[in-house]
This record gives structure tokens, sequence and C-alpha cells, in this order.
């Protein structure tokens, strides 16, 4: 098990340059009901249900450097194009690179949406960080929690269960900062007695975040074959063909 805020501090090195950082691909996604994408690289977990493995854990081979004036040239550009007015950093983990992630946000203009997909982990390591977010009037935060207790994040994630937690501190800061936010969770791996638990651990930090957004695996081949090597039992899933194309 590692801790995950030191590899996130690991792969910054590899993907953080000055206000630049690794992007893999630029797209629009019917995510969200319409959304202008942009794939950066890195991450600071390493999820056995991860749909982008190969650039999560290969960082050094993986995409090329962008500033913030081009991420947010590009997102804003495609938005314009497909009549878009939402934007988002996606694929890997998007706050390793801080300065440079608020950097695109103050390029960002008011009339789009952001939504920041972020794991939480640095949000909940550091409450300065949501302080910064709360600068932002047009973000929403959604924190995505890997599994529904300390032993499933561990056991999805393959960091320790420590965590989870910090995924739960990072709610807490964004709530405590005024910063608009809501939790998701891969409940795919999930009884629903620990589903029903999370949601009082939840309610607890705000009362809405009870009805937390569920999340269902998509059983990618490369996803499947990677769960059934590892040896990890899936409750729930659904093949990328059988998705409803709102969904995809």
């Amino acid at each position: 098990m590692f801790d995950p805020v030191a590899l996130a501090a690991s792969t910054a090195e590899d993907v953080c340059r000055d206000d630049s950082r690794k992007y893999y691909r630029f797209r629009s996604s019917r995510f969200y009901g319409g959304i202008s994408t942009a794939d950066c690289v890195g991450c600071c977990l390493r999820c056995v249900f991860c749909w982008s493995w190969n650039v999560t854990t290969q960082p050094k081979e993986s995409g090329q450097f962008y500033t913030a004036g081009e991420v947010a040239g590009r997102l804003i550009a495609m938005a314009r194009r497909k009549q878009l007015k939402q934007l988002r950093i996606s694929g890997n983990e998007p706050t390793i690179c801080r300065g440079h992630l608020t950097k695109v946000l103050a390029l960002i203009p008011k009339d789009y949406l952001f939504i920041l997909e972020t794991n939480g982990i640095l949000i909940g390591s550091d409450p300065s960080y949501a302080e910064e977010l709360s600068e932002f009037e047009n973000i929403h935060v959604r924190v995505s929690l890997k599994g529904t207790c300390e032993e499933e994040f561990s056991r999805l994630t393959g960091a320790v269960p420590h965590g989870f937690n910090l995924q739960l501190q990072a709610l807490e800061h964004l709530t405590k900062f005024g910063v608009r936010a809501h939790p998701s969770c891969m409940t795919s791996f999930s009884p629903p007695e620990r589903i029903s638990t999370l949601r009082k651990r939840l309610k607890g930090i705000h009362v809405r975040f009870e009805d937390f957004e569920i999340e269902e695996l998509i059983l990618y081949p490369s996803v499947e074959k990677r769960l059934r090597k590892m040896g990890i039992q899936y409750l729930t899933g659904h093949r990328p063909d059988s998705i409803p194309p709102e969904q995809v």
C-alpha cells in the first residue's frame, strides 16, 4: 500500500512543469448533457476499475505538455464549436498540478460551468486548496469516492485506508469554504449495508450529501481482465455497449 499524497508529489515531478501540465486528449463528451473535456496525465491512486490505466501508471511515457492558456483555449474553442456550456479536466487527477489548474480556472469565462472531477485526496489533505477554489464562482466539484469505507477504498485503489478519510475531508473543506460540490461513489463492489452506512457518514458532513451520485462499473475489456487477474469480485457492472448514449 502507498500514501496517495506522497504519490501525488512524485507524480507531479513527471506531469507538472511551471504553468504547464501533461494531457493526452481533448474531446467533447455526452456526460452531464454535453461537456468539453481535457484528459490529463497523472493520478495519485491506482483504481482497479480505471479506464485509463495505461496513462495513469505510465505518466512519463504519456501525453505532452500544454500551458494553462492552451488548455483553456482548447476547451473554450471546442465548447463554442459544439455549443456546449460546460467544461472539465478529466482522465486522471486534475488537482495534482495546483498552479496549472487554478490558472486554467482563471481563464474560463463566467458564462461556462467548470466541473472539477477529483478524488479529493489533495483537497482533503490541505484545506487551503478548497479555500483557493472558492475564489472561482463558476466551479462545481464532483468528489468521486472510491468505495464506501476505508477497507473498500484500500482494496480498490491500492492506497492506505486513511486515503478514504481524506476524500471525506475534501467534502468537509469544500463545504466550509462554500464551494459547490457533491459526492459520487463507486458502489459496484459494495453490499447494501455499507452503502447505507456511507449515507449516514455523508449526511453528517452535509444533509444533501446523503443522496449521493451512484457510480457503477463499466466493464471495458481491459478492466474486466484486470479484475479477474486480481481476483476482485464486483456486484454490479455494465458493458460499454449497454450504456445509454447520454451517459457515454
